[in-house]
This record gives structure tokens, sequence and C-alpha cells, in this order.
């Protein structure tokens, strides 16, 4: 654990040094973003916070390298395969953030990023169902990891319009799929799987939550710079990476029959972890294409607009989508590490206490009873 908490340390400190250089460099070529009708920011705001943090990034895996205990995961390629297809789409990111390109040229550089990830063999391998096991996957096992891959980078993508939101639940996020992968790998969940083998996730992941919490502090409200695609893209890509290396490549028929969800958990935790940026990729695309246009198209109907509609102040709705992907991921993880299903009844009473705060402003506003 302390090696752990040392390489996220690294990430976070290297992003937060290496910010400010990036907000210079994005003013100085001219990577602003301009207000827009669907932007909440008034002011013309700098981007590339991702080159930030893919320097915070690739300097933990260097530092990683050398410790004792975790240079013995760069034996497998997942690391390799997250740093360079990682590099791919950050360059990709880049150049969107300073010429912005249109969305079908960005959806064939992601192509791009995932298949050099599959190529240097990071890929699903098995799918755990119910009722069978393991399930071997052979070459549709690349197709899947792909679009796992563009899902996740493009769910991400669309919860960035506050400030300060995106590197919060990518932060929360991959500390979910840290505790369950690291659970895994001290052996207190399975047994008889190599250990360097279930680390590589969990290093991915710590990896990235350092690099989000080292950006967060220029980020929130009011922002100083913001991540751009760079950044976002870059999220969605190590959140795919970290569940590909972990759901897609370990029998989960090891784990004990005390787990209240043993075969199913593979298949909710990525779904828990990522549940509110799924949720307002999949809300955007019915909403515009029931309107007769793109799903590419952008809107300001978002579920963080909608936030901001009902009267919460932008911290504020930044701060309920932190609770909300908080709650969702760790009851998940909590479950599936103590198999009780006393979690969620637990997690339901939150829940409950989160609604209310949640519609806070429209009691409020609402008219006293004659």
């Amino acid at each position: 654990m302390r090696e752990y908490l040392l390489v996220l340390c690294v990430a976070a400190g290297v992003t937060w040094l290496l910010t400010p250089l990036a907000r210079r460099f994005a003013i100085r070529i001219g990577a602003m973003a301009e207000p827009r009708d669907r932007d909440v920011h008034t002011i013309p705001t700098p981007r590339l916070g991702g080159l930030a943090m893919y320097g915070g990034i690739c300097a933990a895996f260097l530092v990683a390298h050398s410790l004792p205990a975790l240079s013995s995961i760069f034996k497998y390629s997942d690391v390799q395969a997250v740093v360079i297809a990682g590099g791919i789409i950050t360059l990709l990111g880049f150049v969107d953030d300073r010429w912005q390109l249109d969305a079908i040229t960005k959806l064939a550089g992601q192509t791009v990023a995932a298949g050099v990830m599959v190529l240097l063999g990071l890929q699903l391998l098995t799918i755990t169902l119910p009722g069978t096991g393991a399930v071997l996957l052979g070459p549709e096992g690349v197709p899947l990891t792909v679009l796992l891959v563009l899902l996740t980078v493009n769910a991400v993508n669309f919860i960035d319009g506050l400030d300060g939101l995106l590197a919060g639940v990518g932060a929360i996020a991959a500390l979910a799929l840290f505790a369950f992968s690291y659970s895994l790998a001290s052996g207190r969940v399975t047994s008889g799987v190599a250990q360097e083998r279930i680390s590589a996730p969990t290093l991915i992941a710590v990896v990235l939550a350092g690099a989000c919490l080292g950006f967060l502090p220029h980020n929130f409200n009011p922002a100083r710079i913001f991540m751009g695609d760079s950044g976002s893209m870059l999220i969605g890509l190590m959140l795919s990476a970290s569940v590909t290396s972990l759901t897609g490549q370990f029998n989960y028929s090891n784990l004990p029959a005390k787990a209240a969800f043993p075969v199913l958990l593979p298949l909710l935790l990525p779904l828990a972890v990522l549940a509110v940026p799924f949720v307002d990729l999949i809300l955007a695309v019915v909403r515009r294409t029931r309107a007769g246009r793109s799903p590419f198209s952008p809107d300001k109907m978002h579920l963080h607009h909608r936030l901001l509609e009902i009267g919460h102040s932008h911290t504020r709705a930044v701060l309920i989508m932190y609770f909300w992907t908080a709650l969702l991921a760790f009851s998940c993880v909590a479950v599936s590490l103590t198999g009780a299903l006393t979690v969620f009844g637990v997690a339901a009473s939150i829940a409950v206490v989160g609604l209310v705060a949640l519609n806070l402003p429209r009691l409020r506003s609402a008219p006293p009873p004659s």
C-alpha cells in the first residue's frame, strides 16, 4: 500500500506542478475555450490540462518501475499499452483543443488509440457470465475491447461541463476501481492468481486518481484551466484500460461463495463506477435522436446543466455529482468485499438524503399550501 500511495502522490504532485506550464503554453498557442451558448464559463479559458495530466501519469509509472514491489507488474504489457495509447489519445485531444476536430475525425482517432492498446496486448480475454463461468474470447475480444474504450471515452467526455466536475468524478471512479482491484491483489478476496497480473489494473487506477487529484486544484471553480479533450479522453481511456485489465483477464469463479454477486460483480462494477457518465451519454443520445439531430450535436441539457436549472450553484452542482458517483461506486465495491446486503440498505438511506438535498431549491421555491 505504501508504494501505491507514493505513486499516487507522484502523479498528483507532478500534474500539479506541470499544470501552470500547460496553461501558459495553451495561452501562447491560442488553445482557448471561448464561451458558447451551451457553456457555463463566461471568459476565455485555456485548455490543454491533459498534457500536464499525461506528464504526471508517465512520471508515476516511471517511479513505480523502480519500486521493489511494483516493478514486477511491468513484465506484463498492460502499463506499456496504457502509456502508448494514452499518448496517442492525448495528442489527438491536443489537436482538437487547438483546432477543433469534427466528431467523425475524433471518433477515428479514438479508434486508433483503442486499436493500439489492443495490439500491445491489453484486451478482453474472458467474460464471466452467470451460469457459465469464465468464457474465453477469441477474435471477438478485439471489437468488444475497442467498443468498451469508445463508449467510456465518450461517456466521460460528455460530463466535462463544469469546473472541477470531471477531475473529481474521474478521481472517485479510479479510487473505487483501485479499492476493488487492490483487495483482489492482496489475496483477501481470491487466491491462486498471479499478484502481478491483478496489480496491473490497481496501478493504472491509482495513477489516474493521482493525476486527477493533482489537476483538480487548478480546475475547481473558478477554473484557471480546463483539461480539454486532451484530458477527458485520457481519463476515459485509462478507466476503460483498468476495467479491461481487471474484469477481462481474470476468472471470477475464484470469488468466495459468501459474495452476494460472485458472477455478476465483474459486470456490475464498471457500470456502477461509470454510472453517472453513462446515464448522461444515454440520455443525450436518446434526446438528440428523438429531436432528429446527430447524437454528437452539443446541447445544454446534460445532467450538470439540469442541476443548475433547478437552482443549485456551480459548486453545489459539482459536489452533488461527486456524491452520486461515490455512492454508486463505493456501494458496489463494499458489497463485493463484504458480501453484506445490508450495504444496499445503508446506501438506499443515504440516497434518500441525497434526493432531498438535490431537490431543496425546488422545495424552497414551491408555493406554500393554501
